[in-house]
């Protein structure tokens, strides 16, 4: 049984170090990033099973990506492997107030964008499967990175999984009419939504055209209109370059599910949603939403204090946040 299959994107992620300008660097830190892995890798790290399915190129970048989920012990047999193609990669500039934290991404052409729809055989991905993770990236990479992830969710809908969706909107690939246009059709597929605020336009507006910026009442009228068996909103605030706070609240069956707000010292907010989708989506399987959300939001807490977007917090760790409210010096 495999509890969360993923699919979609990772990247090569390169950053200076030492707060340095990509100008001004002689050197970069390479790891692997990419929001469905991050969730595969957060799902594992915290108990239980899951598996990723991408398309990588067949050189040492795109299995140094393979090997990173294989680390955390994501199943990653059902990558595709394509010869002569490359990997997206994404550089992280490390900000410090007033100087804000940047992206710049390089991933046009990238061998995940040229996949298409019938290569996977998800009738086998999904035998056994409890539950199918997807996002809003993928179909803003091509066209048949779109169809590819439709095809998928009407497969995971046929084999009885559970389907999760973050909106995870991306200025930099789409804009909010294409992201609409795209996205309302695949909503009838989605069983739990996820999406964040204030950061990304409000998730009613951007797949429904319905306007709300109150979380509680997005995730209700998104709930009603859509009939999600479960919406999480996520909210995170900037306080400066290298603080933060956070929570989220979930809606489901008529109930509204919220919990305390962590503030935390980010050294690096990139992964920081996807430890928290991580969180939910195993609270959530293991049948206790209101204990999801605050799995969510703890792991998402701990998950930002130290570099790269995968989580390296325990569950224990996580679990004594929640009760404890905060971690003492350990000796």
């Amino acid at each position: 049984m495999t509890d969360v299959v993923t699919f979609g994107e990772t990247m090569i992620r390169l950053s200076p170090p030492d707060h340095l300008r990509l100008e001004q660097t002689a050197s970069l830190n390479l790891s692997a990033g990419g929001a469905e892995l991050n969730v595969a890798a957060g799902v594992a790290r915290l108990g239980l099973k899951s598996a990723y399915v991408s398309r990588l190129p067949s050189n040492p970048l795109g299995r140094m990506i393979a090997n990173k989920g294989r680390e955390f012990g994501v199943d990653v047999s059902n990558i595709l492997w394509a010869e002569g193609e490359r990997v997206g990669v994404y550089f992280v500039e490390y900000g410090a107030e007033p100087r804000p934290t940047r992206v710049y991404y390089d991933r046009k052409d990238s061998a995940f964008a040229h996949i298409q729809p019938g290569t996977v055989d998800w009738k086998t991905v999904f035998q056994d499967a409890r539950l199918f993770h997807v996002g809003g990236i993928t179909p803003a990479l091509s066209v048949s990175a779109y169809e590819t992830q439709k095809e998928a969710m009407i497969a995971a809908r046929k084999a009885g999984c559970l389907v999760s969706y973050d909106v995870n909107y991306r200025a930099a690939l789409w804009t909010v009419a294409e992201a609409r246009k795209a996205q309302h059709p695949l909503m009838e597929y989605v069983d739990i939504l996820i999406t964040s605020l204030p950061d990304q336009p409000d998730v009613s507006e951007l797949i429904s055209g319905l306007k709300g910026n109150d979380p509680t009442d997005v995730a209700q009228k998104v709930s009603e209109k859509f009939g999600f068996k479960a919406v999480l909103v996520t909210m995170r605030k900037s306080l400066s370059a290298q603080r933060a706070s956070l929570t989220s609240l979930a809606f489901s069956d008529g109930n509204l599910y919220t919990d305390r707000q962590y503030e935390v010292e980010t050294i690096d907010p990139l992964g920081g949603g996807d430890a928290c989708v991580a969180g939910f989506l195993t609270g959530y399987l293991e049948g206790d939403i209101q204990h999801a959300v605050r799995l969510g939001n703890a792991f998402s807490a701990l998950q930002q204090t130290a570099p790269t977007d995968l989580p390296w917090p325990t569950r224990a760790e996580v679990e004594a946040l929640i009760v404890e409210g905060g971690i003492s010096m350990s000796r």
